[in-house]
């Protein structure tokens, strides 16, 4: 191991282990030594079986489904590893649990991305390095400071070697504009946009297309896929008004409750997603995932050894 690499440890909890294997097989260093078990009560027991005394510590944890399980292991090794003197303790969130509420959009609501972010800080974080936060503005919710990667560099590589024609990039919603430009600027294609709305949770309801997608083949991008309402019925509006395929692409594949069923059933060719969560057991040979672990794993050595991390978007 090359000597700026002595001081490097990585862990991580249940959420997301292979994902986390393959960021430290990159690095090139073993994996913490970490026992992450349950009491009989249903309590998070973890133990750390090496030591992290005078060591940069990153600690690899996205707080999907199981999402409070999740969130608890990663305050609880970030207080273990804190207070067996680790020089400075880095969380990797490859996918923030609670970052859709980030707002108040009635009366008496909580902001709950805030609320995580004070606990992760408050646990011991002295820095967090986050995959695509669904809203920007939660970088500001933390009180360390947060390197935000982003997937649309990955998925964008991944359509340029497609080599498709007559291909238009389009937004599932207004929120999402951003992103689809990126996207399109990125492959050199013209975007287009849905115009939804959402009566509740959950529930979309396709209102317009802004832009001429007839004839083409359409790349949809999102952030989170999670019950595929938004995806699929995008998809569905945008071949009944003349595309000639739809394709369809997220950064975090959460796929809960009808999402698979839905998928299958929907128009859309292909979902090409990354690996930030681990999918469901079963799963639409639709799918593709691309890993995001070379991504990571250069941005930890980038922090480690003090190096800027925008640069791996320049």
């Amino acid at each position: 191991m090359s000597k700026s690499l002595r001081d490097l440890k990585v862990f991580t909890g249940n959420a997301n282990p292979q994902l986390a294997q393959e960021i430290v097989d990159y690095l090139g260093i073993e994996m913490g030594k970490a026992s992450v078990r349950t009491f009989s009560d249903g309590e998070v027991n973890i133990s750390i079986d090496e030591s992290v005394r005078g060591c940069d510590v990153f600690i690899i944890q996205p707080t999907c489904t199981p999402v409070n399980d999740n969130i608890m292991e990663l305050l609880i090794m970030i207080d273990a590893i804190r207070r067996a003197s680790a020089r400075r303790v880095t969380v990797v969130i490859p996918y923030y649990g609670y970052a859709r509420q980030d707002r108040k959009s009635r009366g008496r609501e909580p902001i709950t991305a805030k609320l995580v972010a004070n606990l992760i800080a408050k646990a011991g974080a002295r820095r967090v390095l986050a995959m695509d936060l669904h809203a920007g503005q939660i970088q500001g919710f933390f009180d360390v400071p947060v390197d935000h990667l982003l997937g649309v560099p990955i998925l964008a590589d991944y359509y340029s070697k497609l080599h498709l024609e007559d291909v238009v990039v389009v937004s599932p919603d207004m929120g999402g504009v951003s992103r689809a430009r990126n996207l399109a600027e990125r492959i050199g294609a013209p975007l287009a946009i849905i115009d939804k709305r959402r009566p509740m949770p959950n529930v979309s309801e396709v209102m317009n297309i802004i832009g001429d997608i007839n004839g083409k083949n359409v790349i949809m991008v999102d952030d989170i896929i999670d019950t595929a309402g938004t995806i699929t019925n995008g998809a569905q509006a945008l071949i009944d008004r003349g595309a000639k395929a739809v394709y369809a692409c997220c950064t975090h594949p959460v796929l809960s409750g009808p999402a698979i069923e839905r998928l299958e059933a929907s128009p859309i060719k292909e979902l090409v997603a990354t690996n930030t969560i681990p999918l469901r057991e079963k799963h639409s040979d639709k799918i593709r995932l691309l890993s995001v672990a070379p991504l990571i794993g250069e941005a930890i050595l980038r922090i480690h050894q003090d190096a800027s991390v925008s640069k791996l978007f320049d």
